[in-house]
């Protein structure tokens, strides 16, 4: 679930009212939290059913303290007002930045998401393009290729923090 949708953060499913139809809420405690790590929620059958058949999730360790930490910080900021306050500027810093990169000429792909994916096509392309930006401005953009994508279908996507302005 994308903690940058939903009156509280909680989501896709809290944004279109849906939470009560969903069984199992997965997430990342990456980009949204600014931490690391993941979690499921879901009734204790389904948990146990996860620990004992998801290989990955049977070795795996709890986060370290400092990353619960500010996972639960992160968490408790993000249902507040001033959360709310910063999905609103995340959201209007990506239809700027899909607004600024359109009327520069760029294929902006549409899409009802933060995320800016700008179609490039080729995959070596894409990685060059991607390459150049953080060789040459320090900009990292996140290079999309097959398998993610299907072939020929190569973007770079960007996102943008809530703080950037745009001149």
């Amino acid at each position: 679930m994308r903690r940058l949708y939903g009156p509280h953060g909680g989501g896709i499913a809290e944004r279109d009212g849906v939470m009560d139809q969903i069984d199992v809420i997965e997430g990342t405690l990456a980009k949204g939290f600014g931490t690391l790590g993941g979690y499921i929620a879901a009734k204790a059958p389904i948990i146990d059913a996860v620990r004992s058949h998801a290989p990955a999730f049977i070795f795996t360790t709890a986060l370290p303290p400092a990353l619960a930490a500010a996972a639960t910080t992160a968490v408790r900021i993000l249902k507040q007002k001033q959360g709310q306050e910063l999905r609103a500027q995340h959201h209007r810093q990506s239809m700027l930045t899909k607004h600024a990169l359109s009327a520069a000429g760029l294929p902006v792909m549409q899409n009802p998401s933060h995320i800016v994916p700008v179609h490039v096509g080729d995959a070596e392309l894409c990685k060059r393009a991607t390459d150049l930006l953080l060789e040459r401005h320090a900009i990292y953009i996140q290079p999309i290729n097959y398998p993610t994508v299907a072939k020929a279908k190569s973007v770079c996507a960007l996102r943008q923090a809530p703080c950037i302005r745009m001149r």
